[in-house]
């Protein structure tokens, strides 16, 4: 019989820098999906990918003294890295600057200026550059942009249009008579009382300002605009052709089963993105599922607030499926989750550790301790064996029911219900109290056995969560992945089976202490060096020709009043004291007098000073600076210093001798 065909996608990822790990929620929250369809007998096909046009990209290769195209070669490399250190299984990994998709661009656009969707006029609005896109004033919120907040500018340029209106009455009928469409239905309701309801403007399609886009064949001083170009890679990236050449497997996979998106971007795919497909006459997606963010403490993460927080770093101190069960447990349906490195360590020592760690490890220990390992089905049964045979053989069905409904928190919940019942079992059987009777022995049997079956029915449907760790858990037991279908059924597991000798810690406690430790150590390691770089990259480019007369032009930042600058407390400090860092390569630790006052203030400064030459200094000092930790050490202040074109420092001294404490006004 043949597989029902399973076509699923995440939205592509922007290529203007590394993901974040909110970021990389959306492709380990896919790849569970993905597993878990292919696990309910599916023939899956994933694809994800990367989206590399549009102004942002080229203003951001411009910063970086690069061409657009090596911009982005290596920040997709970036992505694609982090989405293979994932466990994530795609199929296809699509880039917008593949020459298939940017051709195909090209002809879909011809398709629908000629079919009269698409005319030439002029933009004029305000204009969000990190969004690339136009609102009107009455869309602005504050002021700013709506999607992400930040500044808008005015703009006006020639551009092609869209004829959005053309299409919004049958999209309406659509999402009416498919209540599956968005989901999770808030989503539905945002986008049909804040968008289609009101009634839809036409839609900007091509821009002028900018080069860095797939240019119009018929009028190669417009570039695709961003939406046209990157919504169409759910397309493009299975072979869709609109001169109706479209390959078998565009054929075999459209419509989509599921557009799996951030809710930041629901109104592209529910809105732009159905109506292009109408134009083209294509079938709709069966479901776009606008997936919450994951937060960072109580706010989205951004590097401009200082609080990201990346898959590698994650992985480096959890290991790759503690961050995939933490990404995909701790996310509710549709409400934002939380992610903090406290919170990390609190599931990872109470569910991974104690929950599933503790119950395999001590599960084979008995086997191996009592019965040499081997596990036999001696059939002595008792009334406490009823409870843990039902809920393992019902948590398939539980699990599936939650997956149908893309409730991934939900269906982990079940299967870590499953671990739970297990320890209680060994706590209600105590084996260890039946080893003592050698007439216990067959019950003592029944219960390892028990246990072991229940495992495994439990790690088979953990894989598609946290695929390394059910493979470790099954191979330890000598056990075989279970199908879906036949999970319902206890009982499977080969009686006579030896389980490995010694067992290995799935899971290891950790302590939040040394944890936060180690984070604040490496953060303060990566601002020193993206401090000194981006210093020394600024210092460089104002730099210029000056460097003959030497003086150096820095970006100037925007004006302050008196009253700004009163709130800053600068005083000459005597250094009496100072230390390397033993964590750092760049830290030095000095202690400060400052008036009747002693600081301790950590600083970066190790390469232009050593730590005899500090002391004795008097230095010009921040001394209001809010207290921080660097390498788990804190510092009370900052010391100032003036910094050449070639990254090398100098420490700011008083021209005179002046006594520690004095005010510097």
């Amino acid at each position: 019989m043949e597989k029902q065909k399973y076509y699923m996608t995440t939205a592509i990822a922007y290529t203007s820098g590394k993901p974040h790990i909110g970021n990389t929620y959306e492709i380990v929250l896919a790849d569970a999906i993905a597993r878990f369809k292919r696990l309910q007998g599916y023939d899956v096909f994933f694809q994800t990918g990367t989206d590399e046009h549009g102004q942002k990209i080229e203003m951001k290769a411009q910063e970086a003294g690069t061409t657009p195209k090596e911009f982005v070669d290596d920040v997709a490399g970036q992505i694609r890295q982090i989405w293979d250190l994932m466990n994530t299984s795609y199929d296809k990994f699509i880039r917008t600057t593949d020459e298939d998709h940017e051709r195909q661009v090209q002809k879909i656009f011809k398709k629908l200026y000629d079919q009269g969707d698409i005319y030439k006029g002029y933009y004029e609005g305000m204009y969000c550059t990190p969004c690339e896109s136009f609102f009107t004033e009455s869309q602005l919120v504050d002021g700013k942009c709506p999607d992400c907040g930040r500044e808008v500018q005015p703009a006006r340029e020639e551009a092609y249009f869209f004829k959005m209106s053309k299409y919004a009455d049958r999209l309406i009928e659509h999402i009416n008579t498919h209540p599956e469409f968005i989901q999770p239905v808030s989503r539905k309701n945002e986008m049909m009382n804040n968008f289609l309801l009101p009634g839809l403007q036409d839609l900007c399609v091509s821009r002028t300002s900018f080069t860095w886009g797939i240019p119009v064949t018929f009028d190669p001083k417009h570039v695709t605009y961003v939406w046209l170009d990157a919504l169409t890679n759910y397309i493009t990236g299975i072979g869709y052709d609109c001169e109706g050449e479209s390959r078998e497997q565009f054929q075999k996979n459209w419509p989509a089963d599921l557009h799996l998106i951030g809710k930041d971007i629901i109104r592209f795919h529910t809105i732009y993105w159905p109506i292009f497909l109408m134009a083209l006459d294509l079938p709709l997606p069966k479901q776009v599922f606008g997936h919450p963010w994951l937060l960072q403490g109580d706010g989205k993460m951004s590097k401009s607030k200082g609080n990201v927080l990346y898959a590698d770093d994650l992985v480096d101190m959890f290991g790759v499926d503690a961050v995939r069960f933490f990404v995909l447990h701790e996310m509710p349906f549709d409400n934002d989750g939380v992610i903090t490195w406290e919170l990390m360590v609190e599931r990872m020592n109470s569910e991974l550790a104690n929950t599933l760690g503790n119950l395999v490890y001590r599960t084979i220990s008995m086997s191996n301790k009592y019965f040499g390992g081997v596990v036999n089905n001696a059939g002595a049964l008792d009334p406490l064996d009823r409870e843990l045979k039902e809920l393992a053989t019902a948590t398939a069905q539980r699990v599936a029911e939650k997956m149908d409904e893309l409730r991934v928190a939900d269906a982990i919940t079940e299967i870590f219900t499953l671990f739970k019942r297990c320890n209680k079992y060994i706590d209600e059987t105590t084996p260890w109290v039946l080893a003592k009777d050698e007439a216990q022995k067959d019950r003592l049997a029944t219960v390892m056995y028990n246990l072991v079956e229940s495992i495994s029915i439990g790690a088979s449907l953990l894989e598609p969560f946290m695929p390394e760790t059910a493979g470790k858990i099954l191979e330890q037991l000598h056990a075989r992945g279970r199908s879906l279908e036949v999970m319902n059924m206890f009982g499977l597991y080969q009686s006579g089976t030896r389980v490995t000798e010694k067992p290995k810690i799935l899971f290891a406690r950790l302590d939040v202490k040394e944890v936060l430790e180690k984070v604040e150590a490496k953060q303060a390691e990566q601002a020193e060096k993206s401090a000194a770089d981006g210093q020394k990259e600024e210092t460089e480019e104002a730099h210029g020709e000056n460097t003959k007369a030497n003086v150096i032009d820095i970006e100037p930042k925007a004006e302050i009043t008196y009253d700004d600058f009163a709130k800053l407390q600068f005083q000459v400090g005597e250094i009496i004291a100072c230390e390397a860092v033993k964590k750092s390569k760049k830290l030095l630790c000095s202690q400060v007098r400052v008036g009747s006052q002693v600081k301790q203030i950590v600083s970066g400064i190790k390469a232009h000073y050593t730590p005899e030459e500090m002391v004795g200094k008097k230095v010009m000092v921040v001394v209001n600076l809010k207290p921080a930790k660097l390498a788990g050490i804190l510092s009370e202040g900052m010391l100032l210093c003036a910094e050449d074109a070639d990254g090398n420092l100098a420490l700011m001294t008083p021209e005179r001798n002046m006594p520690a404490g004095a005010e510097i006004c």
